[in-house]
């Protein structure tokens, strides 16, 4: 039996050695393991972090546009309602002086020149003070003077569109 154990016993010594090494391996592996868990939960909680933050940043980069998108939407729409009242108005004073000509309440008349006589002829207006010595004046015919208002009028409220025109690019393309 001697003779059986010492044959054995050195490989009894190499299995003890594995079994030895294996096992402290084994534990070795775990706790690298282990290790290597906690590394990747840090990680993943930085991580985290940083995407709620840059969310945070982006929600409110995203209320401050939103913001000046309000603002700038009020101040259109203040400045669409005046140039609104001004169109208006000037539609009014329009339809006024139309009305004014139309009753021959109103006259229109232009400068003749110098040295050139025509039909209906009017001397310069006088004023209270005495009599003025101006050009020579010409009434319009009522139908040419409606014309001429509405070409005006046209115009007023083609510079009016233009005005708000401008504002608005104005108002969308400052920096405030």
């Amino acid at each position: 039996m001697e003779s059986l154990v010492g044959r054995i016993a050195p490989y009894l010594t190499v299995l003890l050695l594995v079994l030895v090494a294996s096992g402290s391996a084994a534990l070795a592996w775990r706790v690298q393991a282990w290790r290597y868990g906690l590394q990747l939960e840090s990680q993943a909680l930085l991580h985290q972090q940083d995407l709620a933050e840059i969310s945070n940043a982006a929600a409110a980069q995203q209320r401050a546009e939103q913001d000046k998108r309000l603002v700038l939407e009020q101040r259109l729409a203040a400045s669409d309602q005046t140039h609104q009242q001004e169109m208006t108005n000037a539609q009014k004073d329009q339809a006024r002086l139309r009305d004014r000509l139309a009753t021959a309440d109103l006259r229109l008349s232009v400068l003749v020149a110098p040295g050139s006589a025509g039909v209906g002829d009017l001397p310069a207006a006088a004023t209270a003070g005495g009599m003025v010595h101006g050009a020579t004046r010409a009434r319009l015919d009522p139908q040419a003077a409606q014309r001429i208002v509405g070409i005006t009028g046209d115009g007023d409220q083609g510079l009016i569109a233009l005005a708000a025109c401008q504002d608005y690019v104005k108002e969308v393309y400052s920096p405030k």
